[in-house]
């Protein structure tokens, strides 16, 4: 199976819902390159049950991404006036009033194809006559942490009952910065603090003897 890792993320110009009230319809994914990294996630459906928990979750630790000047964008394949209507509902009923970062309508669902998260599939039959989806067409947990050059540095997917960990997301983040700023590579579980790796033989026997 081919992987984005390291390879450059797929642009793309869509509707979206900014600061949770205004829709536009030329959101791009390119204006952040050179700029911030990107924080993209995918998720299956609006008015659903672990959705929102995620959604909420990214927002409340929106401060610690900004002061990592990283952007945070979600999508899904629902329409931007579904997401503008989700965003309008207090969270006591099911809402996700309050988020501000921007949600990305993939009624097409040709990003979550092209990130490579598109649950289902189209099939033909014999007489070539007829298209058929098999499952709904809609975006697994995909997660993917693009660099300010516009590269994908990390991701993970996630199937529809399993909700992710903004925590790891930010581990994530404070890793590839830390490597960026001082060359040395992260081992295991390292968090922002920790002792980190220089990429040489003495590097490694170092840390271990540490």
């Amino acid at each position: 199976m081919n992987t984005l890792i390291s390879k450059k993320a797929p642009n793309f110009t869509a509707s979206a819902v900014l600061n949770g009230k205004e829709i536009v319809s030329n959101f791009t994914l390119e204006q952040f390159k050179g700029k911030k990294y990107v924080l993209l996630f995918f998720y299956p459906k609006d008015f659903t049950f672990v959705c929102p928990t995620e959604i909420y979750a990214f927002q409340e630790k929106i401060q610690d991404f900004e002061m990592r000047n990283v952007q945070i964008i979600a999508v899904s394949t629902d329409t931007e006036q579904s997401h503008w209507a989700w965003l309008q509902m207090p969270k006591e009923k099911g809402g996700i009033h309050g988020v501000t970062y921007p949600i990305v309508s993939d009624i097409n669902k040709t990003i979550s194809h092209n990130y490579g998260v598109l649950s289902g599939n189209w099939i033909c039959n014999d007489n070539h006559e007829e298209w058929k989806a098999t499952g709904e067409l809609i975006a697994y947990r995909g997660l993917f942490l693009i660099d300010q050059d516009g590269f994908i540095r990390h991701f993970l997917i996630n199937d529809f009952p399993l909700g992710r960990n903004v925590h790891e997301a930010i581990r994530m983040i404070d890793a590839l910065q830390y490597y960026e700023k001082s060359g040395e590579v992260c081992p295991a579980n390292w968090t922002k603090g920790k002792k980190a790796i220089k990429a040489s033989h003495s590097g490694i026997e170092n840390y271990f003897s540490s």
